[in-house]
Formats: C-alpha cells, structure tokens, sequence
C-alpha cells in the first residue's frame, strides 16, 4: 500500500532549483555586504575609539573629567628627548615647558642660553614636530554640526514648499514634466559640481566669501533634489479622502494641505531627511569650496579683533547680537569630512597622524548616527500619535 501523496505538494523542477539558487545567491550578496561594512566599522572602532576615550583626564576642575580630544583644538605634536627621556607635547604643552624661544637656534659658536621657563635648550634632543598629531577636534565637530543642522533646515523649508507646490497646486503639462525630468537630473549631478557651483554663486557672485552661509547654502542645494522627490511622494500617500473631506466642510486649499495633509505626510519626509543627513555630512568637496579653512582652530562664534567694530555705550549691546550673528554666518569653519581628508593626504603620514584619523572617523560616525537618530525617533514619535 503506497502511502498518498497530498495533492498540493510542490514537486521539485528544474525551476524550484534555480528560484534555490537565486535565493542563495541573493542572501550570500546582501550577507557579503553586511559583512564589508561590520569589518570597516570595527576597524574605525577598534583603532578610533582609544584616541577617543584615552584622550580623557581627571581633574579638580568642573565637570571633573575632560577629553582632549574633543574638546581641544588640532595642534602640533612634538616628539623630543629631555635628559634622554622621550616626551611628546601638544604645542602648547611644549612652548610652556621649553619657553616661546624653545624652536630658535642659538648662534654658531655661542654658548646655549636658558630659555624663558629655565630650560636648556640643550637637554632637548631628537626634536621632530608632526602636525594635526596632537589636540583634538572640537571646532571641527561645531563646524560639522552646524553645517548639517542648517544646510538641512534649508533644504527641508525649500524642498517641503516646493513638493507641496508639485503635489497639490501645479497642473500637469510640459513645464511641469520638465522641472521633475530636472530635479531628477540634478539628483545625479556629483558634488564637485555643486560646489563649483557654491563658489561661482555664494561665494563671488553674492560676496559671502568661504563662509559658513555659503556652506550651508550649498550643501542645502546638493541634497534638495532628494527632498523634493521624499516629500512630494510622501504628500501624495496621503488618502484623497481627507482633502475632499476638508474642502467639503469649508476649509480652503492651504488650510486643507496645513492641517490635514502635511502632518500625515511628515513622518516620510523625515526618512527623507535621514538620507540627506547622512549625504550632507560626509560631503567634502562642497565644503572645500564653500566653508572650510584647513587652518581655522577658532570656534564660529568667536568674535575675538571683532569687539572694537561695536559702538560705545548701549548702543554697542544693542548692536552685539547682530553681529555676533554676522559672524556666525560669514566665518569659515572646519568640519570632521575635511580634516580627515587633510590629516590623511596632505601631511606626512606616520604613526601619530594615524591615532587622529581614525580617532576622527570614529566621532564623525557618531555624530551622523546621532542626528540622524534624533530623526528616527521623531518619525516614531509622529507616527506614533498619527493613525489613519
């Protein structure tokens, strides 16, 4: 007696073997790929995290524990034998140590004299000096954030006003067909582009010079494309039902797509601005052209040679808030992207720029992630409160 076969039973083909097949290869690509990126990431972790929290001391001073390495600027490292024991120094450790004169030679033939702190000068042999070895990288983690938070809160304003005017007020024609045919070209366009373009428009054409503005205003421009495209599908997920119903009770066309729309679509439209995060923040080029200072160890808001342009009196503190603001906008900044495409092709490689590279990719992912986090979490929060 032969046991029954069950009439739905799969029977195996030539073709279940190669839907196996793809399945396998499909799994075996994306698992390669997750594979590639945990190794880079526990790279950058392994070799940038002790740069990171070894940098940390204790103290008497509030808040009791301080990281040089994100709360100090980039300064040079100097290697050197004091009495034949091997220090390194931050430059400003170095010149308090060895005195303002400590780099001087002394004269052929005469004797070497003590320098300004009571050194000689020669009990320090073996001196070897390697930029951005030492310090750390605080204005490039203020520059970094800044350029982020307002290139995006421009392309978020533009991109969401102009999806709106895509989606709920343009008739469909050839003008129209045309400006998303562009948009969609301009998503392809490569960065160095647009920051040619940022010089030619920011920079010269406006006089805005290399500047925190033009930065933000051109990066804004880079991932707006991205935006306009997020936000208008996410407008158009929206049931229609909820526009009908709105005009139906009176409601004009603003109020409808202001209160019944846009909240429904928000929660896409930040998915979109995760995205443009993390392009934003990883661009180096734009920033090259537009915003960054290889040198610029000052923070944005420093306002130091600018207190005398204030007038006397109480009209100098009135006056303060704008310019301090004036040179927030039009100051040059560093950010994390640049410094680590200078530290690693524009100086002399060795063993203690390595230490700030890696040191520096590891906050640069940290500080994407935690931007891009504080995103996520305010799409959950809206979803969350928005059912339909």
């Amino acid at each position: 007696m032969t046991a029954r076969t069950h009439p739905f039973h799969r029977k195996t083909t030539l073709a279940s073997y190669q839907e196996k097949g793809v399945f396998w290869a499909l799994r075996g690509f994306t698992y390669f790929i997750l594979l590639f990126g945990v190794i880079i990431f526990s790279i950058i972790i392994y070799k940038g995290a002790p740069a990171v929290f070894g940098a940390e001391r204790f103290d008497g001073a509030f808040p009791f524990v301080h990281n040089d390495f994100l709360f100090s600027k980039p300064q040079t490292l100097h290697v050197f034998k004091y009495k034949g024991e091997i220090r390194q120094m931050p430059a400003d450790d170095f010149y308090a140590f060895a005195g303002k004169d400590a780099d001087t030679p002394a004269a052929a033939g005469a004797p070497a004299a003590l320098s300004s702190t009571g050194i000689n000068p020669a009990d320090i042999t073996e001196h070897e000096t390697y930029s951005y070895a030492a310090g750390g990288i605080w204005p490039q983690i203020v520059g970094t954030v800044l350029l982020t938070l307002g290139s995006m809160a421009i392309a978020l304003v533009l991109g969401i006003f102009s999806a709106v005017y895509l989606s709920e007020y343009s008739k469909q024609g050839p003008l129209i067909s045309a400006i998303r045919l562009a948009i969609l070209n301009l998503a392809g366009v490569p960065s160095i582009v647009f920051g040619l373009f940022g010089v030619g428009l920011f920079v010269i054409a406006l006089k805005w010079n290399v500047s925190l503005m033009a930065g933000c205003f051109t990066l804004a421009f880079m991932v707006l494309p991205v935006i306009i495209t997020a936000s208008e599908e996410s407008l158009r997920a929206v049931p229609k039902g909820f526009r009908e119903g709105s005009l139906a009770l009176g409601a004009t066309r603003w109020q409808t797509i202001y209160l019944n729309v846009l909240p429904y679509a928000l929660p896409g439209i930040l998915t979109a601005s995760v995205l443009g995060i993390a392009r934003v923040a990883g661009e180096t080029a734009p920033i090259l052209f537009t915003a960054a200072y290889a040198t610029s160890d000052k923070l944005p808001w420093d306002m130091s040679g600018t207190a005398q342009t204030l007038s006397s009196g109480l009209l100098g503190y009135l006056e303060y808030p704008f310019v301090w603001l004036h040179h927030l906008a039009f100051s040059g900044v560093n950010a994390l992207p640049y410094h680590i495409y200078v530290v690693s092709s524009k100086i002399p490689q060795n063993e203690y720029t390595e230490r700030v590279q890696y040191g520096t990719a590891f906050v640069f992912l940290a500080v994407v992630m935690s931007i891009a986090l504080a995103s996520i979490l305010l799409r959950i929060r809206l979803r969350s409160r928005l059912k339909w």
